[in-house]
């Protein structure tokens, strides 16, 4: 039996390779997507390799990552529950997708992951693959019995790796999960179950890698300009780069200034409620960009339509529905929406803040004669208010008449 294992060299997958090669008598394949980790992806190979892989692959896909999954979720403006930008969930996808051309390459029995029975990351990976080969058998070992009774926690994983000389970062002193990507890093678990625990103290704030405290931000706010076209941001002040090489900029010139922290308890698609903590620095900055540039040139209809969407496509994000019809419908209304969304916003950045000191636009439906209290002659006539004032409040008219008994009531 051949199985490949989505491999992140962390605490659970470093368990799961030689969990699996043992209780399988398989031969394990690893595979790490590079989606922006930076040092996590250091040593890889070597380790898996140690720990019983007897392939490791390590495929570069961040320019993907950010051209075909985050811009996206960036033109909708994908909000999950009003807080949560959707690093983790957008990145499953892509990682599920190359999982399965890697093993379609090796003639491989079955896929498998490390994500646990609780979670939303089993359902993102499994969608993922019964949308693109449900053929492949699915090993999922956090819901079967004999490994839950093995490793009924963290504390008995970490022992496990200190026993079989296998190296990891979560110790005692760090009982937690991170999962970092291009987007976002991620914490939960361990010491975060606790809603009430702060990871902001000077005791705790080393957790934090992309960010800095706020308070510790620099005095002095920075101006910056986003150049958009068709919804995609294309430049930083004035100078243009892929998607990946603006969010890797951003990501540094927000993580500076403090901005993109998010502390929040949110709905799982199991059921539960969970407690996570995140790092979102340029992904913030660019969503705070998008809709401002929107505001200047989207038609009122059009983005209130669009935006009464957005709670349902980000649903199906963070759900794992990347590879369904709805989400590919959705996407072709969002992206439709896009084709105006072109211009110059002017930012400014200080102590966790964005805020919005500018914006411009060839495709403006903004107009200064239109909007102005100064007498300006334009194409609004005030008179026409009193007319469309009347034909809006006859409806509440007629009510109090027929139904003023039921208020008094």
């Amino acid at each position: 039996m051949k199985i490949v294992l989505a491999y992140s060299g962390g605490l659970d997958t470093s368990v799961l390779v030689r969990w699996l090669k043992d209780h399988y008598d398989a031969e394990i394949v690893t595979f790490a997507a590079n989606v922006g980790q930076e040092e996590e992806l250091e040593g890889l190979e070597a380790k898996a390799k140690a720990t019983g892989a007897i392939t490791h692959y390590t495929i570069d896909l961040v320019e993907e990552f950010a051209r075909d999954f985050i811009y996206p979720i960036i033109r909708a403006n994908a909000i999950y529950e009003g807080q949560y930008l959707l690093g983790t969930s957008i990145a499953r996808p892509l990682i599920a997708k190359a999982q399965i051309e890697i093993a379609r390459k090796e003639e491989a029995n079955a896929l498998s992951h490390g994500a646990t029975g609780k979670g939303n990351d089993q359902v993102r990976f499994e969608l993922t693959y019964a949308a693109l080969a449900p053929e492949m058998e699915v090993i999922s070992p956090w819901r079967m019995d004999v490994y839950r009774n093995a490793f009924p926690g963290r504390a008995e994983m970490i022992e496990f790796c200190s026993n079989n000389d296998i190296n990891v970062e979560a110790s005692a002193s760090k009982p937690y999960s991170m999962d970092r990507n291009l987007l976002h890093i991620s914490y939960e678990a361990g010491i975060l179950e606790d809603p009430w625990f702060d990871p902001t103290t000077p005791k705790n704030k080393s957790m934090y890698k992309l960010t800095q405290a706020p308070e510790d931000a620099p005095d002095e706010a920075e101006y910056i300009e986003l150049n958009f076209e068709k919804g995609d941001c294309v430049a930083i002040n004035g100078e243009s780069g892929t998607p990946a090489v603006v969010l890797k900029k951003l990501n540094t010139i927000a993580g500076k200034h403090g901005i993109g922290r998010v502390d929040i308890v949110e709905n799982r698609f199991v059921g539960m409620k969970s407690r996570g903590v995140y790092e979102t620095p340029g992904g913030t900055i660019l969503i705070h960009g998008h809709r401002q540039l929107e505001t200047l040139t989207m038609d009122r209809e059009l983005m209130h339509l669009r935006d009464g969407l957005i709670p349902k496509y980000a649903e199906l994000i963070y759900n794992g529905f990347w590879y369904a019809p709805e989400r590919e419908a959705l996407q072709a209304l969002i992206d439709k929406s896009q084709e105006s969304v072109t211009g110059t916003v002017r930012l400014k950045l200080y102590k966790g803040n964005v805020t919005t000191v500018g914006r411009k636009s060839p495709y403006s439906l903004y107009d200064e004669n239109i909007a102005s209290m100064e007498g300006v002659a334009s194409d609004y006539n005030p008179d026409d208010a009193t007319g469309f004032i009347h034909l809006e409040a006859l409806r509440l008219k007629a009510r109090y008449h027929a139904q003023r008994d039921l208020k008094e009531d």
